[in-house]
């Protein structure tokens, strides 16, 4: 059955294309206006050892940012209109404060390890504990991944949100690989290029993320729900 929204975009594939257009470049406006905060702050700050708590913290609107467009992806799959501003803003407005529930803690724990790598030359054992600490990082933003997932399309209990991604994290093993790769990919351009450019195609970061992350939803629903997402 043809659903009312589906209706406002032509059967045609010129039309549908166009649509397609328009929704990433809502997607990429939205993400570009959530990440202008950090960049703007990044900006204000040298880069100095001192300074690392202060990077990590500006990173506070990535994760909401991200939660939505996750969501608002999935939704003009299901019902495609021409108002794909409405599921970013309904994605942002419900899981805002389950996404900060654990991307504040997350953030927190970073940043101690993020001071661990920068600092470690002047505590004995730094040469060991740097790249515990830098791998201990990469563990910690890929799981933030599965979290993102969990957070975006279901509803659970904290700790179950925690349990759940972290049991994610190694059944969906090939989305876990995914996730780095974006990571890494993400990581390359702005090291290479700069934090602007990554922003600016920041919305396809969000559609990749969202390739890699649909098989993570299906295993979610199938193993810890009775029935879709909502």
């Amino acid at each position: 059955m043809t659903t009312p929204h589906a209706d406002e975009i032509g059967p045609g594939a010129l039309s549908r294309l166009t649509a397609a257009v328009y929704r990433f470049l809502v997607l990429g406006l939205f993400l570009a206006a959530a990440g202008l905060p950090t960049l703007l702050f990044w900006s204000l700050l040298t880069p100095a050892p001192e300074n690392a708590v202060l990077f990590v913290a500006a990173l506070l609107p990535v994760a909401p940012a991200l939660s939505a467009a996750l969501y608002a992806q999935r939704a003009w799959a299901k019902e495609p209109d021409l108002s794909p501003s409405r599921p970013l803003l309904r994605g942002l407005r419900l899981n805002l404060r389950d996404t900060l529930a654990w991307w504040v803690p997350v953030l927190a724990v970073a940043a101690v390890l993020a001071v661990n790598v920068v600092f470690a030359d002047l505590v004995a054992g730094g040469r060991l504990l740097r790249p515990v600490c830098a791998a201990l990082m990469i563990v910690l933003a890929v799981w933030s991944g599965h979290l993102l997932v969990v957070t975006s399309f279901f509803s659970f209990r904290f700790r179950d949100v925690l349990r759940v991604a972290a049991a994610e994290f190694f059944l969906s093993w090939k989305a876990t690989l995914g996730i780095l790769a974006v990571l890494i990919v993400a990581t390359a351009l702005v090291v290479l290029a700069s934090e602007v450019l990554l922003l600016l195609l920041a919305w396809a970061f969000a559609a990749m993320l969202w390739l890699v992350v649909r098989p993570v939803v299906a295993d979610v629903t199938a193993r810890f729900t009775a029935q879709d997402p909502d």
